[in-house]
C-alpha cells in the first residue's frame, strides 16, 4: 500500500503499559483512506490499545504511527482529534453535557470556531444521524442506541477523516445493532474511513470490507473479509469463529460451495443454483 493511499500507517508498533504489560509487539498495518475496517480478537488481544494510538490517546513505546502524514509522537492529542474521532465502548463515558445539542457542540467549541460554524456543524450532524428531534433532550434520557449516535455525532462534529468505534453494538438488540452499523456504512459511503473494534462476527461479515485479526499483541492476519474468514485454522488460533453460515459453507466445500460465503443471502443463491442444476 503506498503512502498516498493510506490514511493510517503503523510501523513496528510496541506499547508497554506502566505496570509492565506489553500490549503490542511489533504491529505493522496500513489503513487505506475510505476503508471500512474491523479489528477483531479476544479481550486482551491488543485491539483497543492499537486503536487508541490512532488519535494519540496512547503514544508508541517503540515504533511509529502516522495519521494523514502526521507522526503521532510529535502531535498533540487535541490536534489528532480533528483527524481521528474515537467513540468509546460505553458512550456514557464521553457524554458530559445536559442536552444533545450542547454535547454535539462541545468538541467544535474547543476548536475556537465561530458560533455560526458551530451551529452549522451541530445542525448538520443532528440531521445526518437522525437526532434533530432530540436536540433539547438530556442524553441520558435516551436509549443506548440513541446515546451511541449522540457520541458519534459529537465526534463527527470535529469533522475528522477517520472514525473509530469501539464495540458499536454493546448492549443493543439486533434491530439497534443493524441501525448502528447502517449509520456507519452511510458515513463510510461519504468518504469517511471507519474502523470498528468488535466481537460480532456476523456484523463484521455483513459490513466490513477488510479485517485485522489480533492475538497477544500481534496481527495474525489481515485481508478482505472473505480471505480472513476462509482461514479457519488462524481464526481458531485466535479463539474466533466466523458466522455460522460461513462455517456451513466450509462443511459443504466438497459439494462446490465456496468457503467465502458471508451471509444467508449468498448461501441461498448458491444453493438455489445448485438445486436448479439437479432439476
Amino acid at each position: 500500500m503506498s503512502k498516498v493511499d493510506s490514511i493510517i500507517q503503523v510501523k513496528d508498533l510496541w506499547h508497554v503499559y506502566p505496570d509492565g504489560t506489553t500490549a503490542l509487539k511489533g504491529v505493522n498495518l496500513d489503513v487505506p483512506r475510505g476503508e471500512f475496517l474491523a479489528v477483531i480478537g479476544q479481550n486482551g488481544s491488543g485491539k483497543t490499545t492499537l486503536a487508541k494510538h490512532f488519535n494519540g490517546l496512547l503514544k508508541p513505546t517503540k515504533g511509529i504511527v502516522v495519521v494523514d502524514g502526521v507522526d503521532t509522537r510529535k502531535t498533540s492529542t487535541s490536534t489528532l482529534a480533528t483527524k481521528v474521532g474515537y467513540t468509546f465502548q460505553n458512550p456514557d463515558h464521553q457524554i458530559c453535557c445536559s442536552t444533545v445539542e450542547a454535547e454535539v457542540a462541545f468538541g467544535p467549541r474547543q476548536l475556537d470556531l465561530s458560533e455560526d460554524e458551530i451551529r452549522r456543524r451541530v445542525d448538520k450532524w443532528l440531521n445526518m444521524l437522525g437526532l434533530e428531534g432530540f436536540r433539547n433532550e438530556h442524553p441520558f434520557f435516551l436509549n443506548k442506541a440513541e446515546r451511541q449516535r449522540v457520541a458519534v455525532a459529537s465526534v463527527l462534529a470535529m469533522e475528522p477523516e477517520v472514525l473509530v468505534v469501539d464495540e458499536p453494538t454493546t448492549g443493543m438488540d439486533w434491530k439497534q445493532s443493524y441501525a448502528a452499523l447502517d449509520m456507519l456504512k452511510s458515513l463510510n459511503a461519504t468518504g469517511k474511513t471507519v474502523i470498528i473494534i468488535t466481537h460480532n462476527m456476523r456484523l463484521v461479515a455483513e459490513y466490513a470490507r477488510r479485517v485485522v485479526v489480533m492475538l497477544d499483541g500481534l496481527v495474525l492476519i489481515e485481508g478482505s473479509v472473505e480471505e480472513v474468514f476462509s482461514v479457519l485454522d488462524i481464526l481458531n488460533k485466535a479463539f474466533l469463529r466466523p458466522p455460522q453460515v460461513t462455517e456451513l459453507a466450509h462443511k459443504l466445500k466438497e459439494f462446490g460451495v465456496p468457503p467465502t460465503v458471508l451471509n444467508v443471502q449468498q448461501m441461498h443463491g448458491i444453493l438455489g443454483r445448485f438445486y436448479e442444476g439437479l432439476s
